[in-house]
């Protein structure tokens, strides 16, 4: 009788749709405890704030698995109708006790994100990595100028994008990833702000190993992540990481030379971004070293 008890419900159990968090893939590896599993931490941005850095920092710590590309499976459509299976599938393998995380920077200002990732996890850890707004604006542009002269398609001045009739132009995409105020109320909406960790990307450059201990702490890692993870690389001007004897520095698409802008339009992002800028500080409990 207890034999078809217990049949009985692990055919309700099954025959149940199971949810998003749920869902787990693992390796027939008999030697390996090791699966792929939905995230426990998401980077969510911003663009060009230093999200493969970060990423790459984070996975320094032997209790992370990383996912090396970006997924893209809540902001894009044709990606989230492949379910959950697909997104696991793009997951790293994990051991038990390890944390998974993704990055993809779009999602901070996709207006469907927050939601869908709600659904899958109301628990997650998100991380938003953010920079100065202007600077910001100058690497984003410089990546897609980069893009454009390796596809050999046609240029367009910074100046021509940025302004309109003498006055920026609000309609250019760059200057509105920077608005975080308006992407991150959004986030606010859907997930409590302690759910939410803010890097402060400019001191992640400057001097990593505060902000990643910031992050460790975060998400209740053993402190781990230390100095001798790091060494500042004199020829490409940045910290590159170190680990287990092993050297690597991000990819030479990082850190590249901004675009010379005439003073009186740097002078008009700066203040434009003022009133935005302390409209996000007031929104998340903390101030930036910002112009």
């Amino acid at each position: 009788m207890a034999a078809v008890t217990v049949a009985v419900l692990l055919f309700f159990f099954f025959a149940r749709s199971p949810s998003l968090s749920a869902v787990v893939s693992r390796d027939h590896d008999p030697l390996s405890s090791a699966a792929r599993r939905l995230p426990d931490i998401i980077i969510i941005g911003v663009r060009k704030g230093g999200t493969r850095a970060l990423i790459e920092m984070l996975s320094l710590h032997s209790d992370v698995a990383a996912a090396q590309s970006e997924v893209h499976f809540f902001d894009w459509d044709s990606h989230y109708r492949r379910g959950a299976d697909w997104y696991v599938s793009q997951m790293p393998l994990a051991r038990s006790g390890q944390l998974t995380v993704e990055k993809t920077p779009a999602y901070f200002t996709s207006a469907r994100v927050p939601e869908r990732i709600r659904r899958m996890n109301p628990d997650v850890r998100l991380l938003l990595i953010v920079r100065e707004p202007a600077e910001r604006l100058l690497s984003d542009y410089t990546q897609v100028f980069h893009n454009r002269l390796e596809k050999r398609k046609r240029q367009q001045t910074l100046e021509t994008l940025l302004m309109r009739d003498g006055e920026l132009n609000l309609d250019y995409k760059a200057l509105n990833r920077s608005l975080y105020h308006v992407h991150m109320r959004r986030w606010l909406d859907v997930f409590p702000r302690s759910c939410v960790h803010l890097v402060d990307g400019d001191a992640l450059i400057r001097n990593p190993l505060p902000e990643m201990k910031k992050v460790e702490e975060f998400l209740h890692l053993e402190p781990q992540i230390n100095a001798s993870n790091f060494y500042f690389n004199q020829t490409k001007g940045f910290f590159c990481l170190r680990d287990r004897r092993r050297e690597r520095c991000l990819h030479g698409s990082k850190g590249r030379k901004h675009p010379r802008v005439a003073p009186e339009i740097l002078r008009k992002l700066y203040d434009f971004f003022h009133e935005p800028n302390q409209k996000f500080f007031e929104m998340v409990g903390r101030t930036f070293d910002w112009k």
